[in-house]
Order: structure tokens, then C-alpha cells, then sequence
């Protein structure tokens, strides 16, 4: 007869109450997985986050935590969760740090120390660091992630699953700087270079997020010195320069409406000077401050609905501005001359200031404007959370980390939680976890890639930076050149080899066919980078990696009468799926190419008088599935 302490068997009880166990992150669903684990008798938990409660209540109430109380306005939500789960189970060891797990603190010895690691993170560059942290101390992850209504876990194990590198990720969406700079034609456009123009008032200066007109745009086709000239008319209001504009800005001691002019009046009509730029699309309208305080109605009757969803006029947005931009000023003279901000979606005077400039710059470009919940969700890359979401996939976690302690680990499963039923009317489906990928540059024997770039225009400090930590996902890489030298190109040393940063890789002999041994020890991750020397790359693109396309995939082949939208029963464009094939029996007596837009899915769906009948080889199609999923 089985003895049950509860619903578990005593076995699984008893590991239960002497395992160690690691969780990673406290936000939406870590806070719901705290209290889960408790519950279920998990005694000794360590818990890793650096997410910090913000002072606004709405954040409070858009993610719903369950273990937070009003109370804690103010605290670190670390400290916060663990008080409040301590009070289900008062004598579980819960030991939490509000630091960062890719700390070289938490290294491969650290996460030795538990038999499980379960993710609760928001940011893909975590996710990658815990991932091969555990590879490393073959420890078994269960990964989760939430959008919306939208929701996944799964188990890796090394040399049993794939990893959460096997498959590429979309990458993360750019924009090319004269598009931002001189004809945004989205809102999106409007709200970046509102995120830029806060870092270049404010925060730290980055030469890469100008603001000003571009006058390199390749549409231009005249001599920019011309143009320039052209554009003294319109250099009013303080002698103004095309100089730094944080250096500029403190010379006007952050006068709102000197600011005001520079930005939305005088550099609008610098651009206008650039006609080339205008014979195809509308021209921007420049404001001018004292026009507008003159002639735009006050807007003093209040606006129904929630604050945070109402669309202000334009002098609305002017007075925004102004109230905005005398709030950081006092921030940044409090904390003296050389500070610096740093830019938070949940910093209402920050969110205030992108939310103005942004709606500014948007009616100048004859756009809609936003509401500030819009640009939030926008500006912050915000999936809306939604608080039972969080709630089934902390509880779907459990159960997987349920079945590792039980011994059952090739029961473990890939859970997705849809938006809709499937065809047989199910929300929760689960897929058999995927094998290794031969091809992963993460859990693969002897991980390589190819990248693609120009020695002779890239730097040591683009390679360090912007590949290896950036693209790989490296903490602290160190680089040799195969050169039968051994010559040391990056050295995580502080200051080792900081003189070749500024240097070319053809200044070393890197050139094509080159190949560049990379070790990061904090990782325990050795990658072996072939580099292919081009010429052709876009404009804007510094590097590309070879054989990597998670954006492309085949085109539909029925007709668009015959295509079903339906994956797993979701309609939702972030539908999260990670199996490689899927074949379905339904009634319908015809072939439906089930395509999801691109880089999704593509499964084949066949019944004949309603009989199972194996599909044709002619007719099956494999795909890959690129997870939508932010993760």
C-alpha cells in the first residue's frame, strides 16, 4: 500500500523536504511559483532575482502579483515575496538575493549545489546565462515564459532535450538610424528616438542614439555643407550648434521651451531643408512654443476613462513636455553636475517625458498620437501580463519539477497554455520535449558557428561587445586567434588587452577563413568562431551569422480559401511552440495547409470519410517552428 503524506507519496515528500532547489526571477510568475513551492512542501529554496518594486501602483495592479500587498510600495519585491511566502510555510528555508544571476558570484560550483533550477525570467540574455550554467553543472532547468494569455514550459536536460539555444530566436527589431533621425513613418519610430533623446538630455550619451537630422542619409543628393547652409536661417533661440545635445541643453539650464524649439521646431526645419527627403512623402510641420500658447484651446474639462489611456491634445502634450522636463532637471542637479538618469518604463517623470516628445514628434509627422499606455507597452516592449496566466504556468512548473525529483524525467513534457481550446477542446497541450541539435553552438559536442563580417571595418570592441556578449550571449569571454601563435585578441583580465580594442581584426592577420578559439570560464563554454570576410553586408549591418534565418520560412501553397489559421487551437500571432512537425485528424474531408504567417508553423491536416488514414508521403511537410514567444 502506497503512503501518502498529503497528496505525494512519502518518498517524493521526503526529497521534497531536504532537496535544494533554485528559482530565477520574482516577478509575474516567480512570485507565483514561490508560494506554489511551499505549499507543496519544498523546504529549502534559494531565489535569485533583481527585479525591484516600483513606486507606482498601476505596475502593482497590471501584474497582479498575488504576494503583494500595498504595503510594499517601495521594498525590493525579492524580500517582499519571500516575507509573504514564508507566511504559508514558516518553516521553509527561503534564502533570496536581489542581485543578478549572470553575477560571477552564481557560478557553475554555485548552481551544483541544487538538484533543479527553475527560470522565471523576462530577458532572453538571463535565460541564455542559466541555460548554459546548467548545462554546464548538468543540473536539469525547467524553463517557463508568459504573453498575455499566452504561456510555455519546458524541461532540458542536458543530453536529453534540446536546449533553449537549439532553436534561433527572432532577433530583436531594429531601426535604421536615418529613419529615426529624419522620416519616422510609425509611431514606434516617434517613441525611440524619444527613448534617445531622454539617454542624450539626461542619461548616458551613446553616439549610436543621435537625435538630430541626419544629413548622411543616403537619400540626400546634394553636399551636406550646402544644406547646412541653407539651415542657418532656422539656427535661432541661442546661437544653436550641431553639438552634443546634453552639452547644449545644460547651457540653457534644461529650458523647457529652448528645448522645445530646438527639437520640434528648429531641427523640423533644418530637415525641410533636405527636399530630396519630401518628394514622396509628406513633409513634417515644425511647432513653435509661443504659436502654440497663443492659439491652442486650454484643455481643462477632464477626458473620460483612465488617465493612462487617454490621447491629450496637442497643447496638452506641450504642457507634458514642459512639467516633464523640469522634473528630471531637478532630479539631475540634485545628484550633481556630471549625473546621469537612467531611463524606466515604470519612472513616472521618464515615462511622462517619452510619452510627450514622442506624441510631438508624431503629429509633426502627421501620425496619430498615443495614449501613455500605449507608448509604455511600446517603449517598454510590454506583454501585457495577465495574473491566472502566471498562475497555471507556476503551477505547471511544479508539476514538472514533480516528475525530475520523481525519477520520471523522460515523462516530462513541453506544456503550452493557449488562448483557445485546440480541436479537442483543450487549453493545456503537451508536446514530447525535442533532442539536442546537432547544429546548437550552445549544447552541441564541439559548439561552432560562422560569422560573417569585414575585418577591415570591424574592431576588436564590436567583436567583444557586440558578437560574443551580446549575440553569444558571453559573460567574460576570452579570445585566442588560431595562429599558431597564440595570440590572446580579448583577455577578460581588466585591462589586459584593452590597447586592441580601438584595433581592426585585419590588424592581427584575422582575415578569411580565420578562426577564433573563445572561452568564457564563468560559463564554463568554449565556442569555436569561423569568421567569413565580406564586403556586401547592408548598410547598418556590422556582422550577420551564417546559416542562422529564424525570419524565413516557406511561403503557403493552398490557396487562401483553403488556409486555417488554427495552431494548436490559438489564433494569436505570439503563439509559443516549440515542436518540430504536428499532424492533426479532424473532419473535414480535404487537405488544409495549416500556415501560421512566417517562421511559425506548418502541419498538415488529413481525414477521409472520417477515417484515420496515414498521409501520403507526397503530401508531408517538416517545418521548423521558431518560438514567437519573448523569452
Amino acid at each position: 500500500m502506497v503512503h501518502l503524506v498529503g497528496s505525494l507519496r512519502k518518498e517524493l515528500a521526503d526529497s521534497l523536504s531536504t532537496c535544494s532547489v533554485l528559482v530565477v526571477g520574482a516577478g509575474g510568475i516567480g512570485c507565483e511559483l514561490l508560494k506554489n513551492l511551499v505549499l507543496t512542501g519544498f523546504k529549502n529554496i534559494e531565489v535569485v532575482g533583481a527585479v525591484c518594486l516600483c513606486a507606482s501602483v498601476s505596475f502593482m495592479l497590471t501584474h497582479s502579483f498575488i504576494l503583494m500587498s500595498f504595503g510594499a510600495i517601495g521594498i525590493f519585491l525579492l524580500q517582499v515575496a519571500k516575507e509573504s511566502a514564508l507566511q504559508f510555510c514558516p518553516s521553509a528555508n527561503i534564502t533570496a538575493y536581489h542581485d543578478s544571476i549572470m553575477n560571477p558570484d552564481y557560478n557553475v560550483e554555485y548552481f551544483r549545489k541544487f538538484i533543479l533550477v527553475m527560470n522565471a525570467l523576462d530577458n532572453r540574455a538571463a535565460r541564455n546565462h542559466v541555460n548554459r550554467m546548467c548545462l554546464a553543472a548538468d543540473i536539469p532547468l525547467i524553463e517557463s515564459g508568459t504573453a498575455g494569455y499566452l504561456g510555455q514550459v519546458t524541461v532540458i536536460k542536458k543530453g536529453m532535450t534540446e536546449c533553449y539555444e537549439c532553436q534561433p530566436k527572432p532577433t530583436q527589431k531594429t531601426f535604421p538610424g536615418c529613419t529615426i533621425r529624419n522620416t519616422p513613418s510609425e509611431p514606434i519610430h516617434c517613441i525611440v528616438w524619444a527613448k534617445y533623446l531622454f539617454n542624450q538630455l539626461f542619461g548616458e550619451e551613446d553616439a549610436d542614439q543621435e537625435v538630430s537630422p541626419d544629413t548622411a542619409d543616403p537619400e540626400l543628393a546634394w553636399n551636406p555643407e550646402d544644406t547646412a547652409a541653407r539651415a542657418t536661417a532656422s539656427e535661432k533661440d541661442g546661437d544653436i550648434k550641431r553639438i552634443s545635445t546634453k552639452e547644449w541643453a545644460r547651457s540653457t539650464g534644461y529650458d523647457p521651451v529652448k528645448l522645445f524649439n530646438k527639437l520640434f521646431k528648429d531641427d523640423i526645419m533644418y530637415l525641410l531643408t533636405m527636399d530630396k527627403l519630401w518628394k514622396k512623402r509628406k513633409a513634417p510641420t515644425p511647432l513653435d512654443w509661443q504659436h502654440l500658447e497663443n492659439t491652442c484651446p486650454q484643455e481643462d474639462s477632464p477626458v473620460s476613462g483612465l488617465k493612462d489611456q487617454q490621447v491629450l491634445g496637442l497643447w496638452g502634450y506641450c504642457q507634458l513636455f514642459q512639467h516633464s522636463v523640469e522634473t528630471l532637471r531637478s532630479q539631475i542637479q540634485e545628484k550633481g553636475e556630471s549625473a546621469e538618469l537612467v531611463w524606466d518604463k515604470d519612472d513616472p517623470p521618464a515615462m511622462d517625458f517619452v510619452t510627450a516628445a514622442a506624441n510631438l514628434r508624431m503629429h509633426i509627422f502627421s501620425m496619430n498620437m498615443k495614449s501613455r499606455f500605449d507608448v509604455k507597452s511600446m517603449a517598454g516592449n510590454i506583454i501585457p501580463a495577465i495574473a491566472t496566466t502566471n498562475a497555471v504556468i507556476a503551477g505547471l512548473i511544479v508539476l514538472e519539477g514533480l516528475k525530475i525529483l520523481s525519477g520520471e524525467i523522460e515523462s516530462c513534457r513541453s506544456i503550452f497554455l493557449n488562448k483557445c481550446p485546440n480541436l479537442r477542446k483543450k487549453l493545456l497541450v503537451p508536446c514530447i520535449l525535442d533532442p539536442p541539435s546537432a547544429n546548437c553552438y550552445v549544447c552541441a559536442s564541439k559548439p561552432e558557428v560562422t560569422v560573417k563580417l569585414n575585418v577591415h571595418k570591424t574592431v576588436v570592441l564590436t567583436l567583444q561587445d557586440r558578437i560574443l556578449k551580446e549575440r553569444f550571449g558571453m559573460v567574460a569571454p576570452d579570445v585566442q586567434i588560431e595562429d599558431g601563435k597564440g595570440t590572446i585578441l580579448i583577455s577578460s583580465e581588466e585591462g589586459e588587452t584593452e590597447a586592441n580594442n580601438n584595433k581592426f581584426l585585419s590588424d592581427f592577420g584575422i582575415r578569411n577563413g580565420s578562426r577564433l578559439q573563445v572561452d568564457d570560464f564563468l560559463q564554463d563554454y568554449t565556442l569555436l568562431v569561423n569568421v567569413l570576410h565580406t564586403e556586401e553586408l547592408e548598410r547598418d549591418v556590422e556582422f550577420e551569422v551564417v546559416g542562422e534565418a529564424p525570419d524565413k520560412a516557406p511561403p503557403p501553397q493552398s490557396k487562401p480559401e483553403e488556409v486555417n489559421s488554427i495552431t494548436n487551437g490559438n489564433k494569436d500571432s505570439s503563439q509559443p511552440s516549440t515542436s518540430s512537425k504536428v499532424f492533426l485528424l479532424i473532419k473535414p474531408k480535404k487537405w488544409v495547409l495549416n500556415y501560421k504567417r512566417k517562421r511559425y508553423c506548418v502541419c498538415l491536416i488529413y481525414v477521409f470519410k472520417n477515417r484515420k488514414i496515414k498521409p501520403p508521403a507526397s503530401f508531408v511537410k517538416e517545418v521548423k517552428i521558431y518560438p514567437k514567444l519573448r523569452m
